[in-house]
């Protein structure tokens, strides 16, 4: 149930224990003590709305930005990932495979508030040796759903 109930509320966090009892064959009980156990061990992080800003007429550019720094002796990169994901503007830092070691998410309102971001923030961490920024042109697919969906060509081929 655990994995069925995770991937559920994944999708739809506004659903309530009740419709997702029903969806799992459980009882309500059940799926209210799955999820008050999984928040209590960290399992569950939070409740998120999935927002399409561009739909919203409110500007804002997202941008990924791939650090490559130094890890430092006996603390590996969790201190300067810290360090990173503790700015407001950050959404989301990870630690990848390949060229770079993070990729921090960023949000601003404008170009020169990442560009603002990464020269007098990220760059000035003594450990950052390098950054690589792209700039989110547009939405596709978020969080598993899909934001623009293409309509379909509905109209009948004439034939004389």
């Amino acid at each position: 149930m655990k994995e069925k109930l995770l991937t559920m509320i994944e999708k739809n966090g506004k659903a309530d224990a009740k419709e997702l009892a029903i969806l799992l064959g459980e009882k309500e009980e059940d799926v209210l003590k799955a999820l008050a156990e999984m928040e209590t061990d960290g399992i569950i992080c939070g409740y998120h709305a999935l927002i399409d800003w561009e739909k919203t007429g409110i500007e804002k550019v997202t941008a990924l930005i791939e650090v490559r720094v130094t890890p430092q002796r006996g603390r590996g990169f969790d201190e300067i990932a810290e360090r990173i994901y503790n700015y407001d503007e950050v959404r989301s830092t990870y630690l990848i495979s390949g060229g770079y070691d993070l990729m921090v998410i960023l949000e601003g309102k404008t170009l020169r508030d990442v560009s603002t971001f990464v020269s007098d923030k990220l760059s000035t961490i003594d450990e950052v040796l390098s950054t690589a920024t792209h700039f989110i042109l547009k939405k596709y697919k978020d969080h598993g759903t899909v934001l623009e969906e293409h309509k379909k060509d509905e109209r009948e081929a004439f034939m004389p």
